[in-house]
């Protein structure tokens, strides 16, 4: 099967020369525990570890969030990327030369000369910007200083000037770039006859680097008049702007620390807040926040988000635009996974930038600390759009502050809300709370949307954990809690016992399954080892991943059952298994046989029963 062009073989060498423990261990300290290793989790806040990995299986499952899979689904939920680019990431990380496919998307070492060519790109645009000597150069210079960026802040943050005229692909050329390559970073463009020529000119240039501090991009801001006012460049095979953000690789650290992340709109209100000692502050390139930014930033920051909006007409917009990200992530009933998203409008109409220059730290980080939980923030800011002077006005306002409450309708939260809004516009708190009920809740994130796109509207991680999808079910009874449970312990147990499970194949086609969706994963697995019958967990998992999205959080949270051998584990589940099916089937044919009062289903009921008997008795405890 191909991965997005990627072969099977190339899959299995890279998963094989990845070692599941050391790829966490990357991120946070791993320590031993018996057989398997354990650690806090990497995808979300905690403080007691959670996350198992089990190095027999190259497989890992976090007990807190229900997340679970193999390295490949590990780094995609870690670093949010599609199959393949997990596998090209890690092929790179293990210094593997992925089979060349037109199509196949970009190879590690391809990459790599992408990432050698943005590298010397920002050096040439930085000596350019301090050692100059033409007018363009001293006007940058001039530019930046009258902004408060002057000093070591060119240096710190390798701010450059691009002097255009074909210097910067001379210079390249001559360190043996190719002109390919310079096109496909994007730092060059062909002209109408052909010829190669420099794409930023006349234009002070603020390179934009990876998380990891590899420069993979550039804006370029004009120097004086002139459109656009920033040139950033265009996607490239390194660079998705929706997926990255400036200065996340010198912030992440205090983000770390303090627990916060704070996003502003702009390169220079970035360097400001940096310098102003705010170093946890990022900005986006030109985009709105997408909610790709969201669970990047959530993963570093921990809960807390802060985004400070422009009081020009594109801040106030962007205000709007954020109310997108109001979902169940941002309510209590979410437990570990909320995210306290919060909002600030600067006064006066300022930018960060703007603000810092005629306010100290102290003041910025007071706002900070007070800015507004992002779902307060558009209910006040809807209903300041209506004159709640009239009757009109105040019933206008309600509609628009409970069209804020629509994604987060059926919470706790919610509904203090619109006891709050029931006050602030002098209606009947019952009278709100019936219309709140009756607003409809919009889609979710990602609901015809791919993932990967430049908005980055992508299903919320939360969506997609088995916990939170069995809140929303109806409650069942305690029997058939245990039921499902069973049912997921047997299709974990096989997916990390494959060898084991041959002599059990007949059994899984036989099991009546309570949930559709353990029948899909169990149908999956019988496909991939009728496939490949040497197959390991790391791959049933991967593979069965593509049909079943819930896959690897549940074949991963196998239970420990301490030194059973892996063939009695599947025996006794199974067996456990089947002795339900029967007990089911007898209980229905009771039912049946009362009201029909049938002797021949009596004489059936008495040999099920007989049946049931000999299973019960066959039936061994694990030792």
């Amino acid at each position: 099967m191909a991965h997005g062009l990627i072969s099977d073989d190339d899959v299995n060498k890279v998963r094989t020369a990845t070692d599941l423990v050391a790829l966490v261990g990357e991120r946070v300290p791993v320590k031993p525990k018996g057989r398997e290793f354990w650690c806090c989790c990497p995808l979300h806040q905690e403080k007691t570890p959670s996350f198992k990995i089990d190095p027999s299986t190259q497989l890992w499952h976090c007990f807190g969030c229900g997340e679970g899979g193999d390295a490949f689904g590990f780094v995609m939920k870690a670093d949010d990327l599609s199959f393949p680019e997990a596998v090209r990431k890690l092929a790179e990380r293990a210094h593997i030369e992925l089979a060349a496919d037109g199509r196949a998307g970009t190879p590690s070492s391809k990459k790599r000369r992408l990432k050698d060519v943005c590298r010397a790109a920002a050096e040439f645009f930085h000596l350019q910007l301090m050692r100059g000597k033409d007018p363009g150069a001293t006007e940058a210079r001039r530019y930046l200083a009258e902004r408060g960026l002057g000093g070591s802040i060119p240096k710190e943050w390798q701010l450059g000037y691009a002097p255009g005229h074909g210097s910067l692909v001379a210079h390249l050329r001559a360190q043996g770039f190719a002109p390919d390559e310079l096109v496909q970073a994007n730092v060059a463009t062909f002209g109408k006859n052909g010829r190669l020529l420099d794409r930023f000119y006349g234009r002070v240039m603020f390179p934009i680097s990876d998380v990891h501090g590899d420069v993979i991009a550039f804006g370029g801001r004009v120097i004086g008049e002139g459109n656009p006012k920033y040139l950033n460049t265009q996607e490239t095979p390194i660079f998705h702007k929706g997926q990255v953000l400036y200065a996340l690789d010198a912030a992440k650290a205090q983000m770390t620390a303090t627990g916060t992340a704070i996003v502003t709109e702009g390169y220079t209100d970035v360097i400001a807040m940096h310098q102003a000692g705010l170093r946890n502050a990022v900005a986006t390139l030109g985009t709105a926040l997408t909610r790709n930014h969201i669970r990047l930033l959530a993963r570093h920051a921990g809960k807390r988000i802060v985004y400070i909006f422009d009081g020009d007409a594109a801040g106030q917009r962007a205000t709007e635009r954020a109310l997108q990200f109001i979902d169940e992530s941002v309510t209590p009933e979410s437990g570990a996974k909320q995210l306290d998203i919060c909002a600030l409008c600067l006064p006066d109409g300022q930018d960060p930038a703007d603000y810092l220059a005629t306010h100290s730290p102290d003041q910025m980080s007071d706002l900070i600390r007070h800015a507004q939980p992002l779902v307060l923030f558009g209910i006040e800011r809807r209903m300041a759009r209506h004159d709640r002077g009239t009757a009109e006005g105040r019933a206008a306002a309600l509609a628009d502050a409970l069209d804020v409450l629509a994604p987060i309708k059926d919470s706790i939260l919610a509904k203090d809300y619109a006891v709050q809004i029931a006050g602030m516009l002098r209606f009947r708190e019952e009278d709100v709370l019936d219309q709140l009920g009756r607003v409809k809740k919009p889609r979710r994130w990602g609901e015809d949307a791919s993932a990967g796109s430049d908005s980055g509207a992508s299903m919320a991680p939360e969506a997609q954990h088995a916990p939170e999808a069995a809140a929303q079910t109806p409650r069942i009874s305690l029997a058939e809690r245990n039921r499902l449970a069973l049912e997921r312990e047997y299709l974990a147990a096989i997916a990390c016992s494959p060898v084991d499970f041959i002599a059990h194949a007949e059994r899984l086609m036989q099991v009546k399954w309570h949930d559709r969706t353990h029948l899909v994963i169990a149908e999956a697995i019988m496909q991939t080892l009728m496939e490949k019958l040497d197959s390991s967990p790391a791959e049933i998992v991967g593979r069965v991943a593509q049909t079943c999205a819930e896959a690897p959080s549940i074949l991963t949270g196998r239970r420990s059952y301490g030194n059973a051998a892996p063939a009695d584990v599947l025996r006794f589940l199974s067996e456990e298994l089947a002795i339900g099916d029967v007990e089911e089937e007898l209980a229905s044919m009771r039912l049946a046989a009362r009201a029909d009062g049938d002797a021949e289903a009596f004489s059936l009921m008495v040999a099920l029963q007989e049946r049931l008997s000999e299973m019960k008795n066959a039936h061994r405890p694990l030792s």
